[in-house]
């Protein structure tokens, strides 16, 4: 839970406090749904898993939304893409560790661990291009 408030803290100098508190809060939200979803699937409970996964989709759309608001670079179209590609990622590594599949679940962490820097890389572009840095 502290990849929010260090990305907050990267973002401030950029966008300010308040856009930069906003983006940890979504992004906590995001961590926190994903958290939900899993004890859920742990638990068995469809009908909660269902729920939490369409508040995490939801999410991702408020995060793309936020982040295409904030920089010209960075389109909301991509950043949708993006995140619904990690969260289905991240979604099917977590059914492989319940279902014991470990070796499927380590593959899908390395498909994973590419994917987030990607997203990074994007991130980082856009404010590069944003701020002539």
């Amino acid at each position: 839970m502290r990849n929010p408030s260090d990305f907050s803290k990267a973002l401030a100098p950029y966008y300010g406090e308040m856009n930069a508190k906003k983006f940890e809060n979504l992004l906590t939200d995001h961590l926190a749904i994903a958290a939900r979803l899993v004890n859920a699937a742990k638990a068995g409970n469809t009908e909660l898993v269902n729920a939490e996964r369409t508040k995490w989709y939801a999410n991702a759309d408020a995060i793309a939304d936020f982040l295409a608001s904030i920089n010209p670079y960075w389109s909301k179209n991509e950043w949708r893409m993006m995140l619904y590609d990690h969260l289905k990622l991240t979604e099917d590594e977590a059914v492989k560790r319940l279902s014991g599949e470990y070796a499927q679940d380590v593959a899908l962490f390395d498909v994973i661990e590419d994917q987030v820097l990607l997203m990074a890389d994007n991130m980082a572009n856009g404010i590069i291009k944003q701020f002539h840095i």
